[in-house]
């Protein structure tokens, strides 16, 4: 598991760099498949999905305190994910990690 673990982490950290590197990742991945860099991966769609769900919800708000509450949500998320993916550890982010497993299962 260690040497798969060391395999997939670059691919892992790549996939939260925004929507492009989950694109990327999902690009280096497909061929290996490698379990590690898989679950970080659905991890940073979920969370690009999310991030773009919510943007386009609170937008119509035009409120400054909830767009801010919402950027500091998802980047504590973020750093979150890319912090377990750099230390080579597979835990969800808290709160909607594992219905983030659960969706992308296929990925």
């Amino acid at each position: 598991m260690n040497n798969e673990i060391e395999k997939g982490k670059m691919t892992a950290i790549i996939s939260y760099i925004l929507i492009i590197g989950v694109l990327i990742a999902m690009s280096m991945n497909s061929e290996s498949k490698n379990k590690f860099a898989s679950f970080h991966i659905r991890q940073a769609l979920g969370l690009s999905i999310l991030f773009i769900a919510l943007g386009l919800v609170i937008s119509n708000f035009g409120s400054p305190m909830i767009t801010f509450s919402m950027w500091i949500f998802m980047s504590v998320l973020w750093s979150y994910g890319m912090i377990t993916a750099i230390k080579g550890q597979m835990i969800s982010v808290p709160l909607i990690g594992n219905l983030f497993q659960t969706i992308f299962k296929n990925i």
